[in-house]
C-alpha cells in the first residue's frame, strides 16, 4: 500500500484572486496546477508526462495545499504501465495537451481514478469551464486557441 495525495500548486503565486475579477468578471483563488504523489514520487505533466523523484521539488514550487486521498493497492509497475498505455495513445502526449479540456488536472483526475477510485476535488477539476463561462474567457480560447503549453 502507498500513500496517495494531490499537490495543489497555483501558477498565478495569487495574482488571479486580484485579476480574475477585473479581467474575466468572476472570482478565482488560483490557477491551479496539481499532480499525483505516490510510492514517494509526483507525477505530473508538463510536455508530457513527468516523475519528481522527491516529491515538490518540481519547477511550481511549493504547493499551496496537499489534499490526502487515502491509499493504494495498486502496484507502482501496474500504476507504470497505465502510465505508458496511456502515453502510447496519446492522452498524456504534448501534442495533445488542451489548457480547457485536457490538463494537468485531467491527468490528475485520471491517476486519481486509477489509483483510488475517486475524483479530483470539483472546484479544481471545473476551473477551466467556469473561466470558459465568461465572455473574456471565450475570447481567451479563442486567442490562445485549443492548445497551449
Amino acid at each position: 500500500m502507498s500513500t496517495v495525495k494531490v499537490y495543489v500548486y497555483d501558477l498565478s503565486h495569487g495574482l488571479a484572486r486580484v485579476y480574475a475579477p477585473m479581467m474575466l468578471g468572476i472570482s478565482l483563488d488560483a490557477i491551479y496546477h496539481t499532480s499525483v504523489v505516490v510510492y514517494g514520487k509526483e507525477y505530473y505533466i508538463d510536455q508530457g508526462v513527468k516523475v519528481a523523484s522527491t516529491p515538490g521539488t518540481t519547477k511550481y514550487g511549493t504547493p499551496v495545499e496537499v489534499i490526502d486521498m487515502g491509499e493504494t493497492e495498486v502496484p507502482e509497475e501496474l500504476f507504470d504501465d497505465y502510465l505508458e498505455e496511456h502515453r502510447n495513445a496519446g492522452k498524456y502526449h504534448p501534442a495533445t495537451y488542451d489548457l480547457f479540456d485536457n490538463n494537468c488536472n485531467h491527468f490528475t483526475d485520471d491517476s486519481l481514478q486509477f489509483l483510488v477510485g475517486q475524483p479530483l476535488v470539483e472546484r479544481i477539476l471545473t476551473l477551466p469551464q467556469q473561466v470558459l463561462a465568461t465572455p473574456a474567457g471565450q475570447s481567451l480560447r479563442g486567442m490562445l486557441g485549443a492548445q497551449l503549453y
